[in-house]
């Protein structure tokens, strides 16, 4: 009996399918897909949170000195003349940043060799560059998601069969995050 399915694909299509796959299912909170496709998908995404879970709560908030460039009202850069030059005046300023202890860093890494990066596009730049910003993936895991399943011990996830799919009658399901 073999470990995973194959899904009438070669290994890195499949891997590609099913990565994607988990970072839609993680950022829109459920896929529309098939019976066999969930399954698998299901097994990758409940190990995720699972890692996200475990690791939520462990890193430590550390007090930085950080250079920022002063802006004026209209949001622009200051700048100043030094030595026949225009360079741009700092500030130094003291921010608070978490920072990971071992174990989170090494579940943030396992994350990321799965979750793709998700780049938003607003609706009025659709098809544009300017305006998207890009989606830290493992940050929504552990500042959203683990939150929401810190007190379950697993099923994260549901299967909900929707129907057969015109076109080749596979079966299709909805799945969601619980």
């Amino acid at each position: 009996m073999a470990k995973y399915r194959k899904l009438g694909r070669t290994s890195d299509q499949r891997k590609a399918l099913l990565r994607n796959q988990v970072t839609n299912l993680l950022y829109n909170g459920k896929i529309v897909t098939t019976e066999a496709k969930a399954k698998e998908v299901k097994k990758i995404a409940e190990k995720l949170i699972t890692l996200a879970v475990k690791e939520k709560d462990n890193f430590e908030e550390v007090t930085v000195k950080a250079k920022v460039a002063r802006k004026d009202k209209d949001g622009k850069r200051v700048k100043e003349v030094v030595d026949g030059k225009k360079v741009t005046v700092y500030d130094e300023v003291d921010k608070t940043i978490k920072k990971d202890k071992p174990s989170r860093l090494h579940a943030r890494r396992q994350m990321l060799q799965v979750l793709y990066p998700i780049k938003e596009v607003p609706t009025e730049n659709a098809g544009k560059k300017k305006g998207t910003k890009e989606i830290d993936m493992v940050a929504k895991m552990f500042d959203e998601i683990a939150p929401k399943y810190a007190d379950r011990k697993g099923g994260y996830t549901r299967i909900v069969k929707i129907g057969q799919r015109k076109g080749d009658a596979a079966m299709e399901v909805l799945l969601e995050l619980v």
